[in-house]
């Protein structure tokens, strides 16, 4: 044996074996003898094809299960308002289905046939259908190719552009971050022992039918911290069930007995949604003692601290008309679509907003978690009842008369994210449609405003034209229709930067702001192109006043709070302390006001299902379609791509995605 050699005696139950390592291959000798055990090896085996067999019972079942509720779903389906009222543009990718279905047939015959007609000379066709098909292809070639490349060489003009719009504003972010650019206060803070120091703040809170969370947004808002002399709180109601109306009124009083300035209304004419609210609200004889004014929708709950965090901004700055805070989320977490929708919105807070309000000071109000001058919004006109979109056509209006926004990303302001699809739906429709009526009735007014060119142009070239109209424009046709045509005109064919690289690169820029959600990039990516559809449809009815562009339903709430949430003790209380009190107030028609609404929750609960989306459907059968034409012609990225967005659009248009009712 050699001096260098080393005898080991390894010691197993029942076994015995020597091992000689010898050198420098000692290491690899002594794993080859751990690795050749064949009692662990057979183990090992045993334990993977358990996983694999484990695997493969349980996936039968998963598609049986899906199977069934796919078909329970589609025999309790319904056709929503929406679905209806938007004929047209189903219409017309129902016929674009048909049509990519009869090609794929035509695609595919010719296919099994092996026709290579270019070159087959015209006197060696055979038959009528191989004469129709060669005709098709020369149609194709002189007449169809030409426009389909047109249009597609257009929109990926306004993709560039628009992508290049986003790699701005994402410079601006990093220079902000890099440079530490923060809006600061002007002058001294108000003085804690003198409570005369402080002006006077109205606070807002709109609501209608918020059941779910009103108390907790009127629990928040009642703890703010600032002298009680030099604020009151509006609780605006505007429900039209009775029995809500006594729960609130029954919270308002109770927040009153612990010397909280809160009032409550309601009003009798219920018109101009929740612009209509407020402009009521404003014209009360007291504001005039204000001078601002906080807005928070029902959903929101501000830290005790915000007014002492957004309104010494406006001291020693008498141009400053807008504070607006961040939004944070309660409920981010909760399903796949909170995830999504907290990408987009980390994006719009993060980057669109504190961007512009940094360089341009001027962005379009939020609606909520904001702080106004009332004199702003008094020399602005005041809230208007012309749109979907008040809080962007006040903000409008304001920039036009000179007022100066600015964003605060480190306030932030807790809500809530609408959980199922139909009301994210719902809601996406009224944000995309709105700015489209709205860009229709200012476009004169800003034409004929006295501020600068250059702001005139950021507001209808950027602010409305590429972020509000271009961006559903050629997401929707791009990848929803000119992208499936064009696998049936392959001269006409898209390159993989347009399809992949850009696409990938600017949904990354978008999910920086929330990078915890970068697995979700993929899903992001696909279901951002899905969501297009709807975008576009509400863009055109904004911008043709088309029948659903002004409609208003309340996005649904369903009240999650967090452990951090730092208002859950007085909930806690307000809860044990509720039918006390309203025993006391109202006797004993309180109470059975509050019993008969308990009973009545009871035995008639709200039906609440997943719905069927018709024109997310049928893209998704027209994308899968394309994705089978694409095998054709052997593509990769194009097959691969059609198919994930095509599933997409299945899993959207089944309500797969978001809260699932059972």
């Amino acid at each position: 044996m050699a001096p260098s050699s080393v005898v080991v005696t390894i010691e197993k139950p029942n076994k015995f074996s020597l091992v000689e390592i010898n050198g420098s291959d000692s290491t690899l000798l002594l794993e080859k003898q751990k690795a050749v055990s064949p009692k662990q090896f057979t183990w090992f085996l045993f334990l993977k094809a358990n996983r694999v067999f484990a695997c493969l019972s349980w996936l039968p079942m998963a598609l049986k299960t899906m199977f069934l509720s796919v078909k329970k779903r589609i025999a309790l389906s319904d056709v929503s308002e929406e679905e209806a009222k938007s004929r047209r543009l189903y219409r017309f990718i129902k016929v674009f289905l048909f049509i990519s279905i009869f090609a794929l047939v035509l695609e595919i015959f010719a296919h099994l046939k092996k026709w290579n007609l270019n070159m087959i000379q015209p006197w060696e066709v055979q038959g009528l259908f191989q004469w129709c098909y060669m005709t098709w292809l020369s149609f194709r070639v002189d007449y169809v190719a030409p426009l389909v490349l047109t249009m597609s060489k257009f929109c990926i003009v306004l993709f560039l552009i628009q992508s290049l719009d986003r790699l701005i504003l994402c410079l601006g972010c990093f220079w902000i971050k890099y440079k530490n650019l923060k809006p600061r206060i002007n002058g001294d803070a108000y003085d804690i022992e003198d409570g005369s120091s402080f002006p006077m703040v109205l606070v807002q809170i709109p609501m209608c039918n918020e059941r779910e969370v009103f108390a907790q947004s009127i629990a928040a808002v009642s703890q703010l911290d600032w002298p009680k002399d030099r604020i009151l709180i509006q609780v605006l109601d505007d429900s039209d069930d009775g029995n809500l109306q006594l729960l609130i009124k029954d919270e308002v009083s109770l927040w009153r007995e612990k010397g909280v300035n809160i009032i409550y209304r309601h009003r009798l004419i219920r018109t101009g949604y929740k612009a209509g609210n407020l402009k009521s609200a404003m014209a009360c004889d007291y504001v005039k003692d204000y001078e601002f004014v906080a807005i928070f929708d029902a959903d929101f709950q501000p830290n005790p601290d915000f007014l002492k965090q957004t309104v010494p901004h406006f001291k020693g700055d008498p141009e400053l008309g807008l504070v607006q805070a961040r939004w944070s989320f309660v409920n981010k977490d909760e399903n796949l679509l909170t995830r999504l929708q907290n990408i987009n919105l980390c994006f719009h807070f993060e980057v669109e907003q504190q961007v512009n309000g940094a360089f341009l000071n001027f962005f379009g109000f939020n609606g909520t978690a904001g702080v106004w001058r009332i004199k702003a919004l008094e020399e602005s006109g005041g809230w208007l009842e012309r749109t979907t979109v008040e809080d962007m056509d006040i903000a409008v209006r304001a920039h036009l008369n000179g007022w100066k926004f600015i964003f605060l990303n480190d306030v932030k302001v807790l809500c809530e994210l609408p959980e199922s699809y139909e009301a994210y739906k719902k809601q996406q429709h009224r944000w995309h449609s709105g700015p489209m009526q709205l860009f229709r009735l200012c476009l004169p007014a800003i034409v004929t405003s006295k501020i600068s060119v250059s702001k005139k142009a950021n507001l209808i070239f950027l602010f409305f034209l590429l972020r509000k109209l271009i961006l559903p424009f050629y997401s929707f046709t791009l990848f929803c229709i000119i992208l499936p045509l064009t696998m049936f005109i392959p001269e006409a064919e898209l390159p993989l930067w347009v399809i992949c690289y850009i696409p990938i690169f600017m949904s990354f820029l978008n999910i920086l702001p929330a990078l915890k959600s970068f697995p979700f990039l993929v899903p992001y990516l696909l279901f951002e192109n899905t969501m297009s559809v709807t975008k576009f449809n509400a863009m055109i009815s904004g911008l043709f006043q088309l029948g659903s562009a002004y409609e208003w339903v309340v996005t649904k709430k369903t009240g999650r709070s967090s452990e951090s949430d730092l208002v859950a003790l007085a909930e806690r209380e307000s809860k044990s302390l509720n039918e006390e009190k309203i025993t006391r107030r109202h006797s004993e028609s309180g109470l059975e006001t509050l019993n008969k609404l308990k009973k009545q929750e009871e035995i008639t609960p709200l039906k609440k299902r997943n719905r069927l989306y018709r024109k997310e459907l049928v893209l998704a059968f027209l994308l899968l379609t394309a994705a089978a034409r694409s095998l054709l012609s052997a593509h990769g990225v194009h097959f691969y791509f059609l198919l994930f967005q095509g599933l997409t659009f299945l899993v959207v248009g089944l309500d797969l995605i978001g809260e699932q009712i059972s």
